[in-house]
């Protein structure tokens, strides 16, 4: 039975060793190329057993279909015969089409220090050039990518041809078993995991060298997820309409209200704010809380689920009318650590032109001398967060295997107790060290199952598993931090952020309801004035208020403004609620919708139903500038810091 198993997949099973071990070789030969960079043969042998790791579900998902296939149809002669050309056909051009990447990844890596991405798509639009381009640099690449490709389809097509020739037949039963336990083994490959999520490039991701990360991956796997994440952006303009970029600028920059701030230059957005503490810069810590929606804040007016949160807010400067830009975890991410204005496409840790030299106060900060990191209880790779940071100036990755000691671990990671235990020690050892830093937590208790440690809290409700329940857990867990944190000597020189990344759900009938975008934001740390500041605020302006608050000149394309100041403009705050994007002030709420006529609410607070009214022209210039701004940053690669000497 075995040896039947193994003569009737031999097409595929050679297919698949031929390919592993040439994309292996490439691999090597790329790594001894890069020595350099390659800092130890432990890291060089990690390289080669993730990059391993990504090949196999690269093959996995080229060959499940035709194995499928294969073990489905009928035992027919004049059936099989044609399927065994096909057959013949599709596995020599899947070892063609992996070779010919590989080949072509020298000429793109020493061009762009990257493999194969999107850019290698965006060129085939413009082959005359292309060519022009390589025909006058790259004459000896374009000979060995063309022989060796020719090489490769002729001994591909020979060790192809023999091995479905010699493909033998197997009965009904047998083969049905068969095909059970092979898909099963094909799917289990191409997911490389029993995680939440398929294998993506954040997975192998381990270096703030960005190259290094690449060479785990294949060329083939490197450009067709470069592909489905071109497939994720949607244009704003096709939305909302266009508009002229010196208006959409000149727009956007007006409502600033600090249009002598703005740097002239190649970034269009770039602008100066000094910072309103003069003294030794201080340390940032952000506690992103994971969906906690003012809804459930005492403190403002929402279930009393979180008597720790609302005593903090007695003590440190408490936003009331504070406003997420969207509904996802990567959204509140974007905003809180990039400035990055929302738009309908999916959040920039999740898109392929914002994986690197995608400005993030990691990178400011980090040219300011500090230490940043990230710290989460969970598999750090889960919606790219990983790759995105490592590849935008985050250094250091702080998730579960990491941690020194967890006493609950569930779904989504070790328990927020947990948590903050490991973040306190991280911020005991690098408050050690002669030099700020900067670190960003991220909860995840507070999340859909809703586990946590028994016994920890009185249960609001029955049963246990609620997400009224984890948030009182989530809570005391907070508290917990930050009576550790106040006895400790990191808390005399660091500044707090505890903030929200989004509400929990959305249950309005308006085209964008921004009662379920209210969330919870408080400053805490030494020397900050208890406040309850009433302006409607964003989560975009915390960026710029915590870079003023810890001492940092903040020269960079983030438009949020320095709360600690104060500021001509009208507070506002931006929303993006699926396709419908939504701009806030007092004066009320202007929403577009695409293919519908703009609309426009009268705003009389978070708790207030909104009222109908007409959308005035300028109200519709304004949000329709700030709607396209971000795609059109984006797409130009216009959201960065400059190029440092």
């Amino acid at each position: 039975m075995k040896y039947q198993v193994i003569r009737l997949l031999r097409p595929f099973l050679a297919t698949m060793l031929a390919a592993l071990v040439g994309l292996s070789c490439m691999r090597i030969a790329l790594l001894v190329w890069q020595s350099e960079r390659v800092n130890s043969l432990q890291t060089g042998f990690g390289i080669l057993a993730q990059g391993l790791r990504v090949d196999i579900a690269t093959l996995s998902y080229l060959l499940l279909l035709p194995v499928l296939i294969h073990l489905l149809l009928p035992n027919q002669k004049r059936v099989r015969a044609i399927w065994q050309k096909l057959l013949c056909v599709y596995l020599s051009v899947i070892l063609v089409l992996l070779a010919c990447m590989e080949l072509v990844t020298p000429t793109f890596i020493a061009e762009y220090d990257l493999r194969p991405n999107r850019l290698f798509v965006e060129y085939l639009l413009y082959p005359k050039e292309v060519f022009g381009m390589l025909w006058t640099g790259y004459k000896a690449s374009i000979f060995v990518v063309v022989i060796g490709t020719i090489g490769t389809a002729w001994l591909a097509f020979r060790l192809v041809g023999q091995q479905v020739s010699a493909a033998s037949e197997m009965g009904y039963l047998p083969r049905m078993v068969t095909l059970l336990v092979v898909v099963l083994a094909l799917f289990i490959g191409a997911r490389s995991t029993f995680g939440h999520r398929p294998l993506n490039p954040a997975m192998v991701a381990f270096s703030d060298d960005i190259l290094l990360n690449e060479l785990a991956l294949n060329s083939s796997f490197s450009l067709a997820f470069a592909m489905k994440s071109i497939g994720a952006e949607k244009s704003a303009a096709k939305f909302y309409g266009d508009m002229p970029v010196a208006e959409m600028l000149a727009v956007v920059k007006a409502q600033t209200g600090r249009e002598q701030s703005f740097i002239a230059g190649a970034i269009p957005t770039m602008n100066r704010q000094l910072p309103s503490y003069q003294g030794k810069p201080r340390n940032l810590v952000i506690l992103l809380q994971e969906s906690l929606g003012a809804r459930f804040v005492g403190g403002l007016g929402g279930l009393p689920l979180t008597p720790n949160l609302d005593k903090l807010m007695q003590q440190g400067w408490a936003f009331e009318q504070l406003f997420a830009t969207g509904t996802r975890s990567v959204r509140g991410i974007e905003a809180v650590t990039t400035g990055f204005l929302p738009t309908p496409s999916r959040a920039v840790v999740k898109l392929s032109k914002a994986q690197h030299g995608f400005f993030t106060i990691a990178e400011l900060l980090q040219q300011a001398g500090y230490h940043t990191q990230f710290v989460y209880g969970g598999e750090s790779h889960f919606d790219n967060m990983k790759s995105f940071f490592l590849g935008n100036g985050f250094s250091d990755i702080v998730d579960l295997p990491k941690f020194a000691k967890t006493s609950f671990v569930g779904s989504w990671g070790a328990s927020d107790q947990d948590l903050y235990a490991e973040a306190h020690r991280q911020f005991e050892q690098l408050n050690k060290q002669d030099k700020p830093f900067f670190s960003l937590v991220f909860t995840s208790s507070n999340h859909t199952p809703y586990e946590f440690p028994a016994g920890e809290i009185e249960p609001y409700e029955q049963p246990l598993a609620t997400r009224n329940n984890a948030i009182k857990y989530s809570d005391k867990a907070l508290g917990e931090f930050f009576a550790k944190a106040q006895a400790s000597d990191y808390w005399h020189n660091t500044v707090f952020l505890v903030i929200a990344d989004h509400d929990a759900r959305v249950d309005s009938t308006t085209p964008v309801p921004v009662k379920n975008f209210h969330i919870p934001g408080l400053i805490l740390g030494e020397g900050i004035t208890p406040q309850k500041d009433q302006r409607i605020a964003s989560n975009l302006d915390m960026p710029a208020t915590m870079l003023s608050l810890i001492g940092v000149e903040n020269v960079s394309p983030m438009l949020g403004f320095d709360l600690t100041k104060p500021h001509t403009a009208a507070p506002r705050a931006m929303m993006q609620f699926s396709n419908n994007f939504g701009y806030l002030t007092a004066a009320g709420l202007t929403v577009l919708q695409p293919d519908k006529a703009p609309s426009a609410y009268i705003y009389r607070g978070v708790n207030a139903p909104l009222e109908a009214t007409n959308a005035t022209p300028l109200q519709v210039q304004i949000a329709k500038a700030h709607a396209l701004l971000g795609n059109y940053l984006y797409s130009q690669g216009l959201y960065k810091l400059p190029e440092r000497p």
